[in-house]
């Protein structure tokens, strides 16, 4: 057990997470609804787009605009084209994040670097669920992509607090 303010060992794997998703109780049960405001608030600090992915053949369908963030041609491409553009030492645990979730309904999320081509590095965040796994080669998964208003220069790192 940490105490307070005290690092993790292991920063990498703080972002890659994945639950169990109980479809019976509400998402954030008690929460307020969010106001316009707060849409606001979100879009003036990244661009976010919703996804979908079929689990019967393996499509995901992007937003145009996650298309293009993901170097894709496509809005629709499978699971290894998306994660091409990933940082190489995450694409094991978005994989393995991605497959949790095709055996069993769940909710997850992860962050990663997007690497352009140009050099550029663009952050993204993802949060998505699987529904309906529980029978064989059925179920979908929904989600949404986050980016961040902003890219890094090319060789530049996010650096963890410390």
């Amino acid at each position: 057990m940490r105490g307070c303010g005290e690092v993790p060992p292991d920063l990498g794997n703080i972002l890659f997470k994945i639950a169990k998703a109980n479809l019976a109780t509400p998402f954030l049960s008690g929460l307020p609804e969010a106001q316009t405001s707060e849409y606001d608030l979100l879009s003036q600090f990244c661009v976010s787009e919703g996804w979908v992915g079929d689990l019967a053949n393996g499509v995901i369908r992007l937003g145009s605009w996650s298309a293009v963030m993901h170097g894709l041609t496509s809005s629709e491409c499978g699971l290894l084209s998306l994660m091409r553009c990933y940082e190489a030492h995450d694409r094991a645990h978005i994989l393995e994040l991605f497959e949790q979730a095709a055996t069993s309904s769940s909710s997850f999320c992860f962050s990663t670097t997007v690497l352009a081509a140009s050099g550029h590095r663009q952050p993204v965040f993802c949060i998505g669920e699987s529904i309906g796994t529980e029978e064989k080669y059925t179920g979908s998964m929904v989600g949404v992509f986050m980016f961040p208003r902003f890219k890094l220069e090319p060789g530049s790192q996010l650096s963890a607090r410390q």
